[in-house]
C-alpha cells in the first residue's frame, strides 16, 4: 500500500504543499461547466481518493451532496477536521468500493477522481478494479471524471532531478527516473519539513488503455481533453497532445450518452 503510507505521513502538510492548486478555478471553474454541457445536474457526488477534501468546497457551494473516500486515516482526518458533518467520510481503497454501503438511493450523479489518483494504481488489474467500482456507484447516466498525467508531467516532476516548482516553500521533490516512455512506472523523492522521506509511485496511462478499461467496466468513454496552464489560465482541449498538456482529462458515462 506506497499510496496510503506515503499520504499517511504528508497529510499534516498536504495543504499547504498543494496550496497553488486552485480547486475552484479547476473544479468549480472548468470541469463542472464542461460537465454541465452532458446534462449533468447537482445531486451525489462520490469523491475517490478525496485527501483533505480539497475539491469539496467548490461541491458543496453548488449545490452538491459530497461522500468522500480514501485510503488514507491521516488525509481523511485532516478532512473531518475541516468538513465535519458536512460531507460523508469513509475510509476505503479505491479497488475496493463496497457500492451497497456508500451509494445513496439511485446511485451516485458524478463520480470523482482527481489529481493523480488513477496514477498510483500501478498494478496490472488496478484500473478496471476501480472502474469497476464505479461502474457500481454510479446511477444511470452517471458521469466520472479523472485526470491522467501525461508523458510531459512524467518528465517535468519524475524525471531524474529536482523539481524547481515543486521543491517550492521548504519541502524537496525529486524525480527517480532516469527514461520515461510510454506506459513506465516512475518514482520520485518527497521530503522536507514535517515530512519524512518517502517514495511516490506513479504509471503513465495511455488514452488508448484508459478507454479500454472504460469500455471493459461498462462505460462510454465521451471525451478526453488535454488539460495545461497558459497565462494563469486553465486551458482544455481536443484532441490531447501528450507533449504539450500536463494532464489527460477523461470523462465517461453509465449508461449511454446523455442527450
Amino acid at each position: 500500500m506506497p499510496a496510503q503510507i506515503a499520504y499517511d505521513g504528508f497529510a499534516s502538510v498536504y495543504d499547504a504543499f498543494t496550496s497553488a492548486n486552485n480547486y475552484e478555478m479547476w473544479l468549480g471553474g472548468v470541469l463542472l461547466p464542461e460537465l454541465d454541457r452532458w446534462g449533468l445536474q447537482p445531486g451525489w457526488a462520490l469523491d475517490i481518493g478525496c485527501g483533505t477534501g480539497r475539491a469539496f468546497d467548490p461541491l458543496l457551494g453548488r449545490g452538491w451532496k459530497v461522500v468522500g473516500c480514501d485510503v488514507s486515516t491521516g488525509m481523511l482526518s485532516q478532512a473531518e477536521e475541516k468538513f465535519g458533518d458536512r460531507v460523508q467520510l469513509i475510509h476505503s481503497d479505491a479497488r475496493f468500493l463496497d457500492a451497497e454501503s456508500i451509494c445513496p438511493s439511485g446511485g451516485f450523479q458524478m463520480a470523482l477522481l482527481l489529481n493523480g489518483v488513477v496514477n498510483y494504481l500501478t498494478e496490472a488489474g488496478d484500473l478496471e478494479r476501480v472502474l469497476s467500482g464505479v461502474f457500481n456507484c454510479l446511477g444511470h447516466n452517471g458521469i466520472v471524471v479523472f485526470d491522467t498525467n501525461t508523458l510531459h508531467l512524467f518528465r517535468e516532476s519524475f524525471g531524474s532531478g529536482r523539481d524547481e516548482e515543486m521543491s517550492a516553500r521548504g519541502w524537496e521533490w525529486h524525480g527517480l527516473a532516469t527514461e520515461v516512455v510510454v506506459g513506465g512506472l516512475y518514482e520520485a523523492r518527497l521530503s522536507g519539513k514535517h515530512v519524512e522521506p518517502q517514495i511516490h509511485h506513479q504509471r503513465h496511462w495511455t488514452p488508448d488503455q484508459v478507454d479500454e478499461a472504460l469500455d471493459r467496466c461498462g462505460l462510454q468513454p465521451l471525451v478526453t481533453y488535454g488539460q495545461r496552464e497558459e497565462n494563469w489560465q486553465i486551458i482544455l482541449d481536443a484532441p490531447l497532445d501528450e507533449e504539450r498538456d500536463s494532464r489527460a482529462i477523461h470523462i465517461a458515462v453509465k449508461g449511454g450518452p446523455r442527450g
